[in-house]
């Protein structure tokens, strides 16, 4: 695909998606981190959903993130691993989303205010999902 004025919306994009992903990151590394101080330092709810967090869980939250930084990567690079990257970290994406509304019920544990990020990150990981089919029918990759 030729570097027209139409697309020149694409570049900015995947920088912005990827700067979303390495904030993932961060937020992943941070929790990742929490001391047993900062933890004992939450309302008991919180203390005992931290602490009895499942791998698969702490799993799913690294692959969304670390996927969808790598997807973005791979899209500004216009390899067509790309979309399967994105799928995976969207997959990872359902699955933390279900543990944190379905299992742990977070939004009694947090409040309302739970309901917005995550409902960001699943709309950006569609998002990046359907961007790497569209980019794929306009021919964007090597």
């Amino acid at each position: 695909m030729s570097e027209n004025t139409s697309n020149r919306w694409i570049k900015p994009v995947l920088i912005t998606a990827l700067l979303w992903n390495i904030l993932g990151i961060l937020a992943f590394v941070m929790q990742l981190f929490l001391s047993p101080e900062m933890i004992s330092k939450l309302p008991e709810e919180q203390q005992l959903a931290y602490n009895s967090q499942p791998l698969w869980a702490t799993l799913a939250f690294a692959i969304a993130v670390f996927g969808g930084a790598l997807g973005c990567v791979l899209l500004l690079f216009k390899k067509s691993l790309a979309r399967l990257t994105l799928i995976i970290s969207l997959a990872a994406v359902l699955a933390q989303q279900y543990y944190n509304f379905m299992i742990i019920n977070s939004i009694n544990l947090f409040g309302i205010s739970a309901i917005f990020m995550p409902v960001a990150v699943t709309i950006i990981a569609i998002a990046l999902v359907y961007l790497s089919f569209y980019l794929k029918q306009q021919d964007y990759f090597k």
